[in-house]
């Protein structure tokens, strides 16, 4: 019984958003690739969204997908205390989340982070990889709404990067944790929440950590 409000207010914001957008369930079936039946029983409250099926909708729409998980139900909330947590005391969780779905042999670590970050550097320093920041990056707040503390912190290292304020070593590193945070299949996927958000959170750490260092 709990469940019902949440997902009727998914799909009555579903509804909503269809209508002012002049589309159709068919026609948010062929833009998703999620079949008509199942997109007609989550807006009827009939069968509850799963994460995957939020972010496809997110993306078709162009609505954030932050809005859609709290009106299906999912614990936005205990997810924003958990990235703002100490990076070490959110692995046992993240790990445990994993384990419940369907990448269950998927394993995370500080190290797979710090590894994706390294790679990013190089390619925060080449003129693909600063439009891929320039361009991408409010295209991504839009798309997140504003999931998690760490957000102003992305938007202070965008504007560091944007107006070239730092050294060449700390624009890279800089350049790094916004493309990490840019590029949605990361260590984690996005879509799969709560956590999906978390290593962009630990990237954001571990990335002043190092500017730390640097200065």
């Amino acid at each position: 019984m709990t469940d019902q409000p949440k997902t009727s207010k998914l799909g009555l914001l579903l509804k909503e958003l269809l209508k002012e957008r002049s589309l159709s369930m068919r026609k948010l079936s062929e833009l998703t690739k999620i079949d008509t039946a199942t997109i007609s029983r989550i807006i009827n409250g009939k069968r509850k969204a799963n994460p995957e099926h939020l972010q496809k909708i997110a993306d078709c729409l162009e609505y954030p997908i932050t809005d859609l998980f709290v009106a299906a139900g999912y614990p936005v909330e205990q997810s924003q205390e958990q990235q703002s947590s100490d990076i070490h005391s959110s692995i046992d969780s993240i790990q445990r989340v994993l384990e419940s779905t369907e990448l269950n042999n998927k394993t995370f670590s500080i190290e797979l982070v710090e590894q994706q970050l390294a790679k990013y550097q190089q390619y925060a320093e080449t003129d693909e990889g600063k439009e891929t920041i320039l361009t991408g990056f409010k295209k991504k707040l839009r798309k997140v709404g504003s999931i998690g503390p760490f957000i102003s912190q992305l938007k202070e290292m965008f504007e560091r990067f944007r107006l070239k304020n730092g050294s060449p070593v700390e624009l890279a590193i800089i350049g790094s944790v916004l493309i990490y945070f840019i590029i949605s299949v990361d260590v984690i996927p996005d879509y799969i929440f709560p956590i999906g958000y978390v290593d962009d959170a630990i990237a954001v750490k571990l990335g002043l950590d190092l500017l730390s260092k640097n200065a």
